[in-house]
């Protein structure tokens, strides 16, 4: 039915956005605040994302300038962002943390390209499998006469197109990051 399509390519969505975050993370010579969405600092007795206590701007192309809300944050912040992988040294003059984004080896860029292909399988095999699952519904309603023959043909053909239509989209994706990582 019309939900079951819904469903699925609303699944199939969410799946391209969380690529699109995903692919924000990745250090591609620019800097870029999402870099350091996956770094937690440990502040007042819990984890939190270096957004949600402090600002995060880009002023130049490649510096980041992280400013605490409150200033006792910057040596958590500047501890956090030593011990993630994002392979970057902060400096600090007390008040701000700032970031200077090194420029990438043509060998960096290679590693990138291939977790970036990688991040792309991985995204169009969870649109096959919501496909899949999509299709496996689709049969247990034909099984209990809730769905005709003609219904499980018509859908089978619906789920294809947004599968298909998400790989390329996908495919686009992975194309336009794959040339900004080469080209920087």
């Amino acid at each position: 039915m019309a939900d079951i399509l819904d469903i699925s390519r609303e699944k199939m969505n969410k799946t391209i956005e969380f690529l699109k975050e995903e692919m924000g993370t990745l250090r591609a010579g620019r800097a870029n605040p999402k870099l350091l969405d996956r770094v937690q600092v440990e502040s007042w007795g819990s984890l939190s994302p270096i957004n949600q206590i402090a600002n995060i701007s880009a002023p130049e192309p490649r510096m980041l300038v992280i400013s605490p809300w409150d200033p006792k944050m910057i040596g958590p912040i500047e501890k956090a962002i030593q011990q993630s992988d994002i392979g970057i040294n902060p400096t600090n003059d007390g008040k701000v943390i700032r970031l200077v984004v090194p420029e990438l080896t043509s060998e960096r860029r290679k590693e990138l390209t291939k977790v970036l292909a990688k991040m792309g399988e991985d995204c169009k095999v969870q649109l096959r499998n919501i496909r899949r699952d999509s299709m496996v519904t689709i049969k247990k309603l034909e099984k209990n006469n809730e769905y005709t023959e003609d219904d499980v043909k018509s859908d089978e053909v619906a789920l294809q197109k947004i599968l298909d239509k998400l790989s390329a989209e996908t495919d686009k994706l992975l194309a336009d990051k794959e040339k900004e990582i080469l080209s920087l």
